[in-house]
């Protein structure tokens, strides 16, 4: 239940740039190598959520290493993402977690945008409790409960109301609007992005105090924070397409893949390799839990991975 979306890096991807969720749009600082005919080179939009970075990291040593290209990447958040990919600012997009406006304006009516089929992982957002809670109120993961426990979530930022925590207000998100329409008495509070939301969850889980989070899998911190998801009023489809009136969860996503139409067409084996990059959830969460709680350098962690699962990706290049 967990669409939320969900969403860089210059030349190198750092690990410093997990703390950018919510980074200002960097579309005007696309590679000059983008969408270039002839060129040996790929720009590639990085979100900036360690997931994303994984299927990112990997991609591009693959495509260095490999295949002999340079890869340029550039960090845009998911909406924008999306218009530079139309105008060849960038040549693809390894994560999208839903967006079906953008989708029939520039995949069905412009045609500026090519389909590049799965990325192999299922997103779904949702809201959390630690499961360390649950086991002292088992109620507690029923939304028609959570008044009942809203005195347990208030923080100074939520006031007499319970706190919903959020990441970055770019992410795909309907909890506003869930709150007023299922008449709940919390208050959304952004941290501005998935490593500052990493950071208090793993403070209140230190401590063992209540928190409630809109999250989402896959996701590496389930490993080092259990949490156990709120049931939210059953998805059904369309439920959700007035995000004003939304009192439904979050649907399950299958994680999809974008080029750039021209790129699709003239990309030669940068292309072709992309269409073909899939991979598991478990993959995924492996390369981040490297990079995001061992400390490792995306770079590190893609070789690493690489030199680990060489029938996975070697499928990839024939």
């Amino acid at each position: 239940m967990r669409v939320r979306t969900a969403y860089a890096v210059a030349a190198v991807m750092s690990l410093a740039l997990l703390s950018g969720c919510g980074a200002a749009d960097m579309t005007k600082q696309a590679s000059p190598f983008a969408n270039a005919q002839g060129a040996k080179t790929v720009t590639l939009s990085v979100q900036s959520w360690v997931g994303a970075q994984a299927n990112v990291a990997v991609a591009q040593y693959l495509l260095e290493h490999k295949l002999g290209y340079r890869v340029d990447t550039v960090q845009v958040d998911e909406v924008p993402a999306w218009d530079a990919l139309s105008q060849g600012r960038v040549d693809a997009i390894l994560e999208d977690w839903g967006h079906p406006d953008q989708e029939k304006r520039y995949v069905d009516d412009k045609k500026t945008i090519t389909r590049a089929g799965g990325l192999g992982v299922t997103g779904h957002i949702g809201w959390y409790v630690p499961t360390y809670l649950v086991k002292q109120h088992p109620d507690i993961t029923n939304w028609k409960n959570l008044n009942k426990y809203s005195s347990l979530f208030r923080t100074a930022e939520s006031g007499s109301k319970g706190q919903l925590m959020d990441g970055s207000p770019s992410y795909v998100t309907n909890d506003k609007a869930l709150v007023t329409n299922l008449k709940l008495n919390y208050q959304v509070v952004f941290a501005g992005s998935e490593a500052a939301q990493i950071t208090q969850m793993k403070q209140f889980a230190k401590e063992k105090k209540p928190f409630l989070t809109y999250w989402y899998a896959p996701q590496w911190l389930f490993k080092k924070v259990p949490m156990t998801e709120v049931e939210l009023p059953a998805y059904k489809e369309g439920c959700d397409a007035d995000a004003a009136k939304v009192a439904c969860a979050y649907p399950h996503s299958p994680l999809q893949k974008y080029l750039n139409t021209d790129f699709a067409k003239k990309g030669g084996k940068a292309a072709a390799f992309l269409k073909k990059f899939k991979w598991t959830t478990e993959d995924q969460n492996e390369v981040s839990l490297m990079i995001a709680d061992q400390k490792m350098s995306p770079a590190d962690a893609a070789k690493k991975w690489v030199d680990n699962h060489p029938a996975t990706w070697k499928a990839w290049l024939s």
